[in-house]
């Protein structure tokens, strides 16, 4: 697997972000929060992923845009966490959720914890499926 997160891979369209949030289920690991939902996309990618920043908490653009680089960096890293134990498509949503800025080492740490729980979340919701 390549350690790439190419423009299909990213979660755009409003309609689909919309139902994330309306059946979607939650996962939170201070100071990150997974929302994930089993939805058909049209990208050739199992997994649609988006990463958002609050404006409430950050009032500057730049302090936003970091976090959110910082995290789609740890997630471009560590996505084949979640790719070893996925097999239909998945729509994916980080949040972040402090007030203050972490190191990128502990935003990678927690968003790694993350996505082996939601790894093992789904083999197990595929284990009872089968």
């Amino acid at each position: 697997m390549k350690f790439t997160l190419k423009k299909e891979e990213k979660l755009k369209s409003k309609i689909l972000i919309g139902e994330l949030f309306d059946k979607g289920k939650s996962l939170s690991k201070f100071p990150l929060r997974l929302v994930y939902l089993q939805s058909e996309h049209s990208s050739n990618y199992l997994i649609k992923v988006a990463f958002s920043a609050p404006k409430r908490r950050f009032k500057k653009a730049v302090d936003r845009n970091r976090i959110k680089r910082l995290m789609r960096e740890a997630y471009r890293k560590n996505k084949h966490i979640l790719y070893s134990s996925i097999e239909e498509k998945h729509i994916i949503m980080f949040t972040y959720l402090d007030e203050n800025e972490l190191k990128y080492v502990e935003i990678e740490e927690k968003l790694i914890l993350l996505l082996k729980r939601l790894s093992d979340k789904i083999k197990s919701c595929q284990h009872e499926e089968s």
